[in-house]
């Protein structure tokens, strides 16, 4: 194979990750508490012809040497935990993390996970739960002739009860936070599961300790910028066309090469 081509070749499996990795970005535009990725690339191999700094004379070194570079690879696709905008509900059950750390989620199996999705219901138990029914961890109950509900910034639930003129606590909100966020596996759903690279949960009460406070009425708007990331595909489309260009030029190389030949 022509040199030109794998290398070329290589290229348009970068982009083509690239793309893909934009479009999940916008595709999730909408999504609450999702984080934006970006796709990290790395420069493949040299064929090392004549080393730099080798002798090409008795007195004398060759100031560069020639180097052919085999193409890029990508090398991973990283998560931006960065902070983004509340959006005001007003639904007693819907809460926002402003700062670090995320609410755990007890799974089916009985781990846990991890979201920065807020969206909490009740389930026929009067539990709070995510949208898909699992169960906020810790488990919290709300009586079934509540009134209202208040959690305060520190993650306390109250609630209402008829004919109590004092809200009574029924649980505490507790928050995990990670040394590397960035090494979270995202298992879809809007759920992360803690592996090696994020290191263990660091569990808290909000807005202790540099935690997050929980906004109750709120929630957190996806990271993603829309006009960001168009600029970015427009990019990718323009570096995947000239990838393909390289593909026609070495092509109509080899062509004139066979019919000299």
């Amino acid at each position: 194979m022509h040199a030109a081509l794998w290398v070329s070749k290589t290229g348009l499996s970068a982009q083509d990750t690239q793309l893909r990795t934009i479009s999940n970005n916008l595709a999730n535009v909408s999504t609450v508490g999702f984080k934006k990725e970006r796709a990290i690339f790395q420069d493949l191999l040299y064929q090392q012809v004549r080393q730099p700094g080798a002798q090409s004379s008795l007195n004398t070194q060759l100031p560069s040497g020639l180097q052919l570079g085999t193409g890029v690879r990508t090398v991973a696709t990283q998560k931006m935990h960065t902070a983004s905008s509340l959006q005001v509900t007003e639904a007693p059950l819907d809460m926002a993390l402003d700062g670090r750390g995320f609410f755990q989620i007890q799974m089916p199996d009985g781990t846990l996970s991890y979201t920065r999705n807020g969206q909490f219901q009740v389930n026929a138990e009067g539990q709070m739960v995510t949208a898909t029914g699992f169960l906020l961890e810790p488990v919290i109950e709300i009586p079934e002739d509540t009134q209202s509900v208040s959690i305060s910034q520190d993650g306390i639930v109250s609630v209402k009860l008829p004919g109590q003129p004092e809200e009574d606590e029924v649980g505490q909100i507790t928050i995990a936070d990670f040394v590397n966020p960035t090494g979270l596996q995202s298992i879809g759903g809007n759920l992360f599961k803690e592996t090696a690279a994020s290191g263990a949960p660091i569990v808290g009460v909000p807005n202790e300790d540099g935690l997050a406070s929980t906004e109750q009425g709120m929630l957190e708007n996806s990271n993603v910028n829309a006009v960001e990331e168009l600029v970015n595909m427009i990019s990718t489309q323009r570096a995947y066309e000239m990838n393909s260009k390289v593909v026609s030029a070495a092509d109509g190389m080899l062509r004139n090469l066979t019919q000299t030949l």
